[in-house]
């Protein structure tokens, strides 16, 4: 009986059966592998490309032999997992291609919440959307291929796979600040300030909140807070709309107080 695989990016490369039993190949080039294969699920890489994101650009001699035994190898890990078709790992010309089972990928499904919930949130169905993207956020467990960081090509694919993390972030709390939930927001922007201080975003976000939750100055030190951080680090202003949030503040303009003006902090 075929069995599903579960293969996990968002955080440190993962593989898993339907069973809940981990199958997350231990070598690293193995691990490396899998991740390229599974981004391109459905699209061929060839030989030439995997051995270039492999080896970081300076493969060894022998590194289409090795490349085919690694292939090999992965495929054999595999079917212990407890994949039993032939169809997951595939010889494809230029190369090697994944074709995964729909939603078998963490990544797939994150996408897919996401998109589902724009479309609610298009519609004014913003309590539903909220909860999508709270469903999404929830799959990722810490920094996209957070094991395999030390592998170029993937820490690239890795900081990507993170922006998609942080735009959805931007938009639950949009979508929250939307809802009047502006007060049970702020702890969450807090965090995300700390760990992102240069995201203009999520401080415009933080002082609309603190704003509307009747706590004015802190809105202003925040302004004040990564306009420090930008011009120490980057030697810039904050952009247009953060500077002009900060004046609607110190005028305490009455278009603030709209939950349906989310937008202002972005």
């Amino acid at each position: 009986m075929r069995k599903i695989v579960y293969f996990r990016v968002l955080g440190a490369l993962a593989v898993e059966t339907d069973e809940g039993i981990s199958r997350t190949p231990q070598a690293l080039k193995l691990r490396a592998l899998l991740a390229l294969l599974c981004l391109n699920d459905g699209r061929p890489l060839s030989a030439p490309q995997l051995i270039d994101a492999l080896w970081s650009g300076a493969p060894p001699r022998t590194a289409s032999t090795a490349l085919q035994v690694y292939v090999s190898r992965l495929r054999k890990h595999l079917a212990q997992a407890g994949f039993d078709g032939p169809g997951l790992l595939l010889t494809r010309p230029p190369g090697y291609m994944m074709e995964l089972a729909p939603l078998s990928l963490d990544l797939h499904s994150f996408e897919s919440l996401c998109l589902r919930a724009r479309e609610l949130r298009a519609a004014g169905r913003l309590d539903e959307a909220s909860g999508l993207l709270s469903q999404a956020l929830g799959l990722w467990t810490g920094p996209a291929l957070a094991d395999l960081r030390t592998v170029p090509a993937l820490q690239n694919l890795g900081h990507q796979l993170d922006e998609k993390r942080s735009v959805a972030l931007e938009e639950h709390a949009e979508t929250e600040l939307l809802l009047g939930r502006h007060k049970l927001l702020i702890g969450e922007l807090y965090g995300l300030i700390d760990e992102q201080p240069m995201r203009e975003t999520f401080h415009g976000l933080l002082m609309l909140a603190l704003y509307r939750s009747g706590r004015p100055a802190e809105a202003l030190m925040i302004y004040n807070r990564i306009r420090r951080v930008l011009i120490d680090e980057l030697g810039i202003e904050p952009g247009r709309r953060l500077r002009q949030l900060q004046q609607s503040i110190l005028e305490r303009d009455a278009v603030l107080e709209d939950s349906s003006l989310a937008h202002l902090a972005c």
